[in-house]
């Protein structure tokens, strides 16, 4: 390969908007772009999107990029992609998209996930290593052949999001085990597709696309495609791989014990293992590492709990001033926020708890309190929770944790991440680039042989920008706070569920 071909492109399709991202072999960022993706909603518990709209996005987005960047498109070695898990796109024997794409967050299939654990439970979980649950698309595929079986009847190819959009690019189809795992239709001794799980259902196996490694070359782009994007013909791509599969690896969390904290919408906890950990619900994933694999679970309001005590306590301050003043008032306030607890429970809670029921709350008000200590305990809060689910984790599985990568948009806040890591009690590294856009762009690198393994990718790419190392007297509080922390959620669940009921 010539030095000066030597750019690689990820783009990431998610649950917001579709982003793509160039990196040279340095793993520097040359340009990023973004586009928006609509979601609809048409019935209660519903999330769809169409996939037309993801093509469009990445259609914007990439010239975007590409214009940026100002380089020759022939620089550029290969492209990769990721999107979220479970997103399934069905088309028919002439490549016609059959319906819109039901998202991980679609409540609708909760009685098919329930008659397939109550069924077969254990097949699915030592097999697909997972409990079935209305996020995978095995148990929204389910409900489809009950609501919709002419729309499966017509189904002549299953697209996880990620290879959709590929094909987009290249004409090919085909996935990845990760993605396949995703789906809860896989075997992990054969890591392929298991007939077992898909006969619970009557899903036909000519229906599932091939599985290749994440960084094998799936195609390359065609001369229709490059007209779209302003990409180069022949280009190669990729396979990929799912979003957090590609966010982890991109963060450089690689050796056992390492793992990520994501702050953003959801609070996501990952954690790398040597082996799969099948602690359901707990999700258990392949990692882009060969032979690793990694544990992923999370709490519904994590930076929305953020943004609603910034609307609620400092909506008269311009939104993109009031993080700021938030993080600023929060560092002058003492660890403990002066006896103030908040649960961040503003939509129930799920791991570790799985309890839809239980309600936010400031907790130990008295006259002495002000903004500021909402605003610190709005972080302490969050962080409690977070330490919630890293301690279940412990206890299900024994792991030890070393260092925490910190993903997401909170992870720019200095006060936020010191009292995670004094929370925690683990040290906490923010990289300078770890979004799945870039670990798309990392896995391609692999593929186009900029990088001979994974393992040498991470080391010459991924940097750490930011440290926190918790401090041993703050970690002695939280830890006391942290049981007062839990006691209350003890004592107030009676009262939240009743709340909840309208009693």
């Amino acid at each position: 390969m010539t030095a000066a071909k030597r750019v690689t492109l990820g783009i990431d399709l998610g649950a917001g908007s579709l982003k793509a991202t160039l990196i040279d072999e340095t793993g520097a960022t040359l340009a990023e772009a973004a586009d928006p993706i609509v979601t609809n909603s048409p019935q209660p518990g519903w999330s769809e999107q169409d996939p037309a709209g993801w093509w469009s996005a990445l259609c914007n987005a990439v010239p975007r990029a590409l214009e940026q960047a100002a380089i020759d498109t022939g620089q550029i070695a290969a492209v990769g992609l990721s999107g979220g898990a479970h997103i399934a796109v069905l088309e028919d024997a002439a490549g016609r998209v059959l319906r819109p794409a039901i998202l991980w967050n679609d409540q609708r299939s909760a009685e098919e996930a329930a008659e397939l654990h109550a069924r077969a439970g254990d097949l699915i979980i030592e097999k697909g290593l997972n409990r079935a649950n209305p996020t995978w698309t095995l148990c929204q595929l389910a409900w489809l052949q009950k609501h919709e079986p002419e729309v499966v009847a017509r189904t002549a190819r299953l697209y996880i999001s990620k290879d959709w959009l590929r094909s987009r690019l290249t004409g090919d189809w085909t996935s990845d085990y990760s993605d396949a795992l995703g789906a809860l239709m896989s075997d992990v001794g054969s890591r392929g597709w298991s007939e077992e799980i898909c006969g619970l259902i009557g899903w036909p196996m000519e229906s599932l696309p091939p599985l290749r490694q994440p960084w094998e070359v799936a195609g390359t782009v065609t001369a229709d495609a490059a007209a779209a994007t302003g990409l180069k013909p022949g280009t190669p791509v990729v396979v990929g791989s799912n979003d957090t599969t590609v966010e982890l690896y991109g963060a450089g969390a690689i050796a056992p014990g390492q793992g990520a904290i994501k702050l953003a919408t959801a609070g996501v906890v990952f954690l790398t293992t040597a082996n799969p950990e099948v602690h359901p619900p707990v999700s258990c994933y392949p990692h882009i590492m060969p032979e690793r694999w990694y544990m992923a679970s999370g709490i519904n309001a994590c930076a929305t709990a953020h943004r609603w005590v910034r609307d609620t306590f400092f909506s008269e301050l311009p939104k993109e001033d009031a993080f700021g003043e938030m993080d600023r008032m929060a560092a002058g306030v003492a660890p403990g926020s002066d006896g103030l607890i908040f649960h961040p429970y503003l939509m129930g809670e799920r791991a570790p708890h799985w309890d839809p029921k239980l309600r936010g709350d400031f907790i130990g008000l008295t006259l002495g309190h002000r903004r500021a200590h909402f605003a610190r305990a709005c972080y302490e809060g969050i962080a409690f929770a977070l330490n919630d689910v890293l301690l279940a984790a412990k206890t299900l599985s024994g792991a030890t944790f070393g260092d925490m990568r910190l993903l997401g948009g909170g992870a720019r806040s200095a006060t936020w991440r010191q009292i995670i890591a004094d929370v925690t009690g683990l040290t906490v590294k923010v990289p300078g680039n770890g979004d799945a856009s870039f670990g798309a762009a990392l896995v391609a690198a692999i593929g186009a042989g900029i990088f001979a393994t994974p393992e040498e990718a991470v080391a010459a790419c991924v940097r750490i920008a930011q440290e926190n190392v918790p401090d041993p007297g703050r970690h002695a509080v939280y830890s006391r706070l942290f049981t007062l922390y839990d006691e209350a959620r003890q004592g107030l669940t009676p009262v939240n569920h009743r709340l909840h009921d309208g009693v």
